[in-house]
């Protein structure tokens, strides 16, 4: 949408993102900082602040933060518009603390720092001179935390892009790495990053006493506390190709989301690949998957509850994949990338 502009970020890595090389990239102070600090969340986490104030827009007409966290914070002059597209208000700071300090000491050490940091979050979420949320649940709490209104406009999802990957793994025949051995074919399937507030272990706990195959996409903090928990019926991917997760989302029994999104873009890739989302009933998935018709859901973060969801899709799974072969791309179809484009220009 906007060939020429230029991108602004704390820091860059060119080595592990590869795919913004073409992008016109300016970077912070953070830069030029030793990796120990930059790849450190808790020592670097007190520079981002100054690392986003830092920058100075005064030659551009129109600045546009994308965050859930500190780009909003920045600073514009009265002749630079600052728009906001909010992914959600600072997760640890405001709506999911509890995932991220669950340990009683650090919560101990940093409360008042986080409460200082938590009175700037509020006046940084002031700056913008106007907010767009990802969702319905975003917007909601973008006024509860911040006490502002917001207009909402979904992700763009690309279906040009997707359904050319779809031609390419139905006309190649594309399989996955064979490096990556499933050998039960009807498996359930998780993508996500391995963060505390997705919830991954408790989908690994279902699974380990259900003893059925579940396969994991994704990389995180977490990664190596979840493999040690996990059973020999869960198996690890990472780092996997556009085919690849295509092939494994169309093959799968059902994508399993425990978490509660801020929007769920994956539950979106599931449904056009004709697999149906079996998700927690609260946040962005609500707005993303039909109940009954693309998906299930289930209504609490226990263990309890989703495997009696499970239980319910092994007993209605054949009527549910045939509908959302029919209705998943319809439902996608919504939350299109042209659509994403209009009404953005028509918010600036």
């Amino acid at each position: 949408m906007f060939p020429e502009a230029v991108f602004y970020t704390s820091y860059f890595d060119k080595e592990k993102a590869d795919w913004a090389k073409d992008l016109k990239i300016k970077t912070s102070f953070l830069q030029i900082f030793p990796d120990f600090i930059k790849k450190s969340r808790i020592l670097s986490f007190i520079f981002y602040p100054f690392a986003f104030e830092s920058f100075d827009f005064s030659e551009y007409d129109l600045v546009i933060s994308v965050t859930s966290s500190f780009a909003k914070a920045i600073i514009t002059q009265p002749g630079t518009r600052h728009i906001c597209y909010l992914l959600t208000p600072t997760r640890y700071l405001w709506s999911h603390e509890k995932d991220y300090l669950n340990n009683k000491l650090i919560s101990y050490l940093v409360r008042g720092y986080l409460d200082n940091i938590r009175q700037w979050d509020f006046v940084s979420a002031q700056r913008p001179d106007k907010i767009i949320s990802i969702s319905e649940t975003v917007r909601n709490r973008c006024l509860r935390y911040y006490k502002r209104g917001s207009k909402v406009i979904y992700p763009g999802f690309d279906i040009d892009y997707w359904q050319e990957i779809k031609s390419k793994i139905i006309n190649s025949k594309s399989q996955i790495n064979p490096k990556y051995k499933i050998l039960n074919t009807k498996y359930f399937l998780v993508v996500s990053r391995l963060e505390p507030y997705k919830k991954i272990n408790l989908a690994i706990k279902v699974f380990n006493k259900l003893n059925k195959p579940l396969v994991i996409v994704g990389e995180g903090s977490e990664e190596k506390k979840l493999k040690q928990m996990a059973g020999k019926n869960i198996t690890f991917l990472s780092k996997l190709s556009d085919i690849e997760l295509g092939n494994l989302y169309s093959k799968a029994q059902a994508l399993i989301m425990p978490q509660e999104e801020d929007f769920g873009y994956v539950s979106l890739e599931a449904q056009f690949f004709g697999c149906p989302v079996i998700a927690y009933k609260k946040g962005g998935t609500i707005e993303t998957v039909i109940d009954g018709k693309t998906g299930l859901f289930f209504d609490h973060q226990s263990e309890q509850s989703l495997r009696r969801t499970i239980e319910r899709f092994n007993k209605i799974k054949y009527n549910l994949r045939t509908k959302v072969k029919e209705l998943g791309i319809k439902n996608v179809e919504k939350f299109g990338k042209k659509i994403f484009e209009k009404r953005i220009l028509e918010s600036i």
